[in-house]
């Protein structure tokens, strides 16, 4: 695998709650792995929810028996929803969560794990979005009562309807998909996804650059139509069947 990530406190917030991950190379239980968050709350809440869920799901991770990669990521995610959880009972850090979307690539296959609305897309040379948001505006859609091509500029798009840290358990979705060399995933918060369409994203997607230099035109583009609120991207490429 080849990857690069990078995020960008854009053009309204005054603090990046955006907090993210990424390593080719082993951690723990997983050959490679890729993470992207994104934190709710106060100003010191969102920031300490997305950079601590992130931080020790990565710590225990290095520490967990090999094991599949759901389970693993399972158990993982719900110790951390729970440590989260507590946290959020102090004055300080109260009514914090965080979105939190994970990959690992073994053997060609991609295992992804989401809470929340950030996103994880495959590029093979047509973009699909692999995660379902949860949130708000997604069960309108799901519903019948909101077109999809609406869902972008309704005005409740920011409204989750689960996240690690708010309740103390936690049940993540699962995705699977096989990558062959050549093709490429995306990773990103809603700072990207809510500000940049689909179609002008698989144009990215689709040139020729190192992951850095596409990862760098996610952001520009998302801050070209806004930059309204944080962005955190990762892109990541298979090379060799891995």
């Amino acid at each position: 695998m080849n990857s690069f990530g990078m995020t960008d406190i854009g053009k309204k917030r005054k603090v990046n709650q955006d907090y993210l991950f990424f390593s080719d190379n082993s951690v723990g239980c997983f050959p490679n792995l890729y993470i992207v968050a994104d934190g709710m709350g106060g100003h010191k809440a969102g920031d300490k929810a997305s950079s601590f869920s992130v931080t020790r799901f990565v710590e225990l991770a290095k520490n967990a028996e090999n094991a599949l990669p759901f389970l693993s990521m399972e158990k993982i995610i719900k110790q951390v929803n729970l440590e989260v959880y507590r946290l959020s009972q102090r004055e300080e850090y109260a009514g914090m969560g965080t979105t939190f979307v994970a990959a690992t690539v073994v053997d060609s296959v991609v295992y992804v794990m989401n809470i929340g609305d950030s996103r994880l897309y495959y590029y093979d040379g047509i973009l699909r979005q692999v995660t379902m948001d949860h949130s708000l505006v997604e069960e309108l859609v799901r519903a019948g009562e909101l077109k999809r091509s609406e869902s972008r500029h309704h005005p409740q798009i920011n409204i989750i309807t689960k996240a690690v840290g708010v309740t103390e358990n936690i049940q993540p979705d699962f995705f699977m998909f096989d990558i062959t060399p050549g093709q490429k995933f995306l990773l990103c918060s809603d700072g990207l996804s809510n500000m940049v369409d689909d179609d002008k994203l698989e144009e990215i997607m689709s040139g020729p650059g190192e992951m850095k230099e596409l990862a760098q035109e996610c952001i520009d583009e998302a801050l070209f139509y806004g930059g309204l609120d944080n962005i955190a991207v990762v892109i990541a490429q298979c090379e060799n069947g891995r």
